[in-house]
């Protein structure tokens, strides 16, 4: 089984022999890891409960971290859902594994889609799974949105949407999930968005697949799936707290699979991350945080803000001369576009995670700024 180098592999192995200009202090735009702290009232939920490491986690979620996360999806999507429908997760990144290996494992030939650019996982995941990949390119020509093609979906068992999208930072509008939820149902595969950035909106609140799945009238979710995390509405990466909801007869049985994972959370963690599913208050403070970041942005680089996540996905003449050339001029990380996608979907961005507070944010895009100028 061969799985390509990550991104961030391929990185250290493009600037590995180059010297940085330590006139500069060192800075990286490369990871989507929120460099916030943790809200005090997690940090509290966690250590109240650390006692609990003495016993042994439920494969299937405690009642506390469930509830947490019922009460998060009726508060953020007005969504009315059960514990049928729902399975917490250790993060996102297993379930987006292991999940495609579970569904496609008794399909002769499976075949699998997702955008292109990528969360590489999805990509390793396919190659688990054995499937044939089916690229949906995102780029200038169709506005970086996911390209319907009936005739490719009609053999898909699996497809996996990003919306909001990492790397390009685009959102599919409620009327284009709708459509998507009416071709999973007409064609008959399991249709999944990895909604992990819904919380980090720019202005309006983005709506979740499950609600275009109940527009439609499709109000038991069949064929439709979400994945969320707490890492980045929450800053709180390190709690691996995410959930998979929707379809409860495929949730019924990939349940059963689960239990053979081994992946369930500590008690601790399953405390601290319920109380941060539960609350929606301190999303709010770094959906300001991130607005400022886009607002220095629009400043500094004359481009417009996203949507939603906290990417830039910035036009660049040559991303690898440009990757290269922040690093030794001015000891700043960014992430070829390149390396992000397939088949040249990619080349000539980079993608630039504003992830720091103001100060730092504006270091860094000064730097990209005259890069760019130069």
């Amino acid at each position: 089984m061969h799985f390509e180098t990550y991104p961030f592999e391929k990185l250290n192995n493009l600037l590995k022999d180059i010297s940085p200009n330590t006139n500069y202090s060192p800075l990286s735009l490369t990871i989507g890891e929120p460099q916030f702290a943790t809200p005090q009232f997690i940090l509290d939920a966690l250590i109240e409960s650390a006692s609990l490491l003495n016993k042994y986690p439920k494969t299937a979620g405690e009642e506390i971290l469930r509830d947490g996360m019922l009460t998060y999806l009726k508060s953020r999507f007005d969504l009315d859902m059960d514990n049928s429908q729902i399975i917490p997760t250790f993060g996102t990144r297993e379930v987006l594994f292991n999940f495609p290996q579970f569904l496609l494992h008794d399909i002769d030939q499976p075949v699998m889609a997702f955008p292109n650019p990528f969360y590489q996982i999805y990509e390793g995941a396919a190659k688990a799974s054995r499937a044939e990949i089916i690229h949906l390119d995102l780029d200038s020509s169709n506005d970086f949105q996911t390209i319907i093609d009936e005739e490719s979906l009609a053999k898909c068992h699996l497809v996996i949407l990003n919306s909001p999208n990492n790397s390009t930072a685009s959102v599919m509008e409620l009327e284009s999930l709708k459509r998507w939820v009416e071709l999973a149902l007409k064609h008959d595969f399991v249709l999944l968005n990895d909604e992990c950035y819904a919380d980090l909106y720019i202005d309006e609140p983005l709506p979740s697949l499950l609600n275009a799945s109940i527009e439609v009238g499709n109000s038991e979710f069949k064929n439709i799936l979400v994945i969320n995390s707490i890492s980045k509405r929450s800053s709180a990466p390190g709690l691996r707290s995410g959930f998979i909801a929707g379809d409860a007869e495929i949730l019924r049985d990939y349940m059963t699979y689960r239990t053979y994972v081994g992946c369930a959370s500590p008690l601790p963690l399953q405390a601290a991350a319920a109380a941060a599913w539960a609350d929606q208050e301190h999303v709010a403070t770094f959906r300001a945080k991130y607005r400022h970041n886009f607002e220095i942005a629009t400043e500094i680089l004359g481009i417009d803000s996203p949507k939603a996540t906290f990417y830039i996905w910035l036009k660049v003449d040559d991303e690898i001369e440009f990757t290269t050339r922040a690093y030794k001029d001015f000891n700043l990380k960014v992430i070829p576009g390149s390396y992000l996608g397939r088949d040249g979907v990619g080349e000539g961005y980079i993608r630039l995670a504003l992830v720091y507070e103001a100060g730092k944010t504006r270091e860094a895009l000064e730097r990209v700024k005259a890069l760019l100028d130069r």
